[in-house]
């Protein structure tokens, strides 16, 4: 996708958003870029970065929402680029995955209630790690047809998200994909698996990784309509 296509559709996101403060922060947190460091390159107060972000200034036009897109992609072009450069790159392949963005963060205590979850290891990182979105998987797709190179393209614009595996009999190959890859998930989630079939590797490997693993048994259906409830 092109540059300027990337930043129109993040400053349509924000300006149709009914939350435009929320979505402005959730941009801003994607790019891990502080209101601080944001201010200082618009040359304007931290404060007035937090009014918006907090809707206690009147909704920005769109003058100043496109001012605020550009800062972001000429902070991380300063950087690198890393970001942007896997912004262009994320076209989801629809075959093996779907990508659910919310609309601002949610705490995975949250997100696991809603999906009325299950932590197995590393619950005590629920209530201090938000996510931006989820990825629905078709573990048997994913790990068997799926090209390695394209694996990073279910993060979609970061990281800081759920990997939801649905079609897992164990949880064990699913772990094992996210150990060797490249960039981890904040959370995996294992669908459709009771909590005594998980494979004991499989939450060993979480452990050792850090990554909080929950399994829900609450139906796809349902757990799609929670996720839309983020949305």
């Amino acid at each position: 996708m092109a540059l300027e296509q990337l930043k129109v559709k993040i400053a349509g996101e924000i300006a149709l958003s009914e939350d435009v403060g929320a979505t402005m922060k959730k941009w801003r947190e994607v790019f891990g870029i502080s209101q601080s460091e944001l201010s200082e390159f618009l040359k304007i107060t931290p404060s007035t970065i937090s009014d918006y972000e907090g809707n206690r200034r009147k909704s920005p036009g769109i003058a100043i929402i496109k001012r605020f897109v550009d800062a972001l992609f000429e902070i991380d072009i300063k950087k690198g680029g890393e970001l942007v450069k896997r912004l262009r790159e994320s076209e989801p392949e629809q075959t093996f995955f779907d990508i659910v963005n919310f609309k601002k963060t949610v705490l995975l205590a949250d997100f696991a209630k809603a999906i009325e979850a299950k932590a197995l290891c590393n619950e005590d990182k629920l209530s201090k790690i938000s996510i931006f979105g989820c990825t629905i998987l078709d573990s048997v797709k994913v790990i068997l047809e799926m090209p390695y190179e394209s694996f990073v393209k279910i993060y979609s614009t970061t990281s800081q998200r759920a990997l939801l595996f649905t079609g897992t009999t164990t949880g064990r190959s699913p772990m094992v994909a996210v150990r060797i890859a490249p960039i981890k998930p904040a959370v995996v989630v294992l669908h459709g698996l009771s909590a005594d079939k998980v494979d004991k590797l499989a939450v060993k490997i979480a452990e050792n990784e850090g990554i909080p693993l929950l399994v829900t048994m609450l139906s796809l259906e349902d757990v799609k309509k929670k996720l839309v409830s983020f949305t």
